[in-house]
């Protein structure tokens, strides 16, 4: 039994659930301040949707569930097992999807991903950069921008690039994101936070290579990387932005290629226990010509879904043959353990695919 309510029998001796709810983002265009931020979550219900069938399959049923204020009715209402939750925004607010684990836990309801901390955390970028940095995880050197004209720490390199501290998705990542010099810097900080209403955090852009790297929990933690070939050229700064995530087909801007190096898997396992992620994460990082590794992006509760949702997490866990279906059984495995009472496992060697 989980929660005290039934159960279907699957192997390993672990029971997977009958009833499964999966809450996504309630999104209106009246929401964002800007047309790109939409975009990043317009999809929201169509993406939960694409789950459904794989679920189902497992002889699992589904009810979809808007995650808005009628939220804790619906769920006393149904009794769901447990909840896939991929809320990304709560009313157009990134930082407040951290109330969606707040309800289920005081409803009692087993959820995948990040508790209330740890996304509360990845919605602080600067933080996370401190936490990691604490932890003997490589980051490019960086300072958080509250206004405009706040000092310049002179230790900083240019070419620097700046990030909304609180949003992910790439928003307003674009060729102009990066600075080679203090006017333009500024320009771009007065946008952006006149724009977003919040800080800024800029680093030294590191010129190199970049892997993406992710991580899932089964009975212990396994992590895939990948590294994202460039097909654009020309450019003088080659990297990932809005419109190669976004709006570019796939495949257009960039494609993934297996990649492996047991350090960078160390360190992607380190960050994701300090930064309090469960079940799965997602890192972005740059390779430099001296062979060193920079952490640059961190998200808990990276976007979901299988292939045709056209996500990093079914992309690359592919190409290492690891359907959906799979990663779906580890994560509501996972859960389940874990509403038995069993801990969640430490780092330890990588499990066989």
């Amino acid at each position: 039994m989980a929660n005290g309510r039934a159960v279907s029998q699957f192997t390993n001796n672990y029971e997977l659930p009958k009833k499964v709810g999966i809450i996504y983002s309630d999104v209106r265009r009246e929401y964002f301040p800007t047309e790109e931020q939409y975009i990043t979550e317009k999809d929201a219900k169509r993406d939960a949707s694409l789950v459904v069938p794989y679920l189902e399959k497992m002889n699992i049923q589904v009810v979809l569930y808007p995650g808005n204020a009628d939220l804790s009715d619906r769920l006393r209402k149904d009794k769901p097992d447990m909840v896939i939750n991929l809320v990304d925004s709560v009313r157009g607010n990134e930082s407040l999807a951290s109330s969606i684990p707040g309800v289920l836990e005081l409803l009692e309801i087993p959820y995948t991903g990040g508790d209330i901390l740890g996304l509360s955390l990845t919605y602080n970028k600067f933080l996370v950069k401190k936490i990691l940095q604490q932890n003997g995880v490589p980051v490019p050197h960086y300072q958080l921008f509250n206004s405009p004209s706040d000092y310049l720490d002179p230790t900083l390199r240019f070419p620097l690039i700046s990030k909304l501290n609180e949003i992910h998705g790439g928003v307003e990542i674009s060729r102009d994101a990066v600075s080679e010099n203090e006017r333009h810097l500024r320009e771009r900080l007065r946008f952006l936070i006149s724009t977003y209403k919040q800080p800024v955090l800029v680093e030294e852009f590191i010129v190199g290579r970049e892997i993406t790297c992710m991580l899932l929990e089964g009975l212990n933690k396994k992590v895939y990387l990948a590294e994202k070939i460039f097909t654009r050229r020309g450019d003088k700064y080659i990297f990932s932005t809005f419109e190669d995530q976004w709006i570019s087909k796939t495949g257009e801007a960039f494609f993934y290629q297996k990649y492996d190096d047991p350090l960078l898997k160390e360190y992607v396992k380190k960050a994701f226990d300090v930064t309090k992620m469960y079940d799965y994460g997602k890192f972005d990082v740059r390779l430099d010509q001296s062979g060193r590794y920079f952490f640059i992006d961190s998200n808990c509760n990276p976007a979901f879904g299988p292939k045709e949702a056209d996500v990093a997490i079914s992309n690359i866990l592919d190409m290492y043959g690891v359907n959906f279906t799979e990663i779906l059984k580890r994560l509501l495995l996972n859960t389940i353990r874990d509403a038995q009472g069993r801990e969640r496992l430490p780092s330890t060697p990588d499990e066989a695919t």
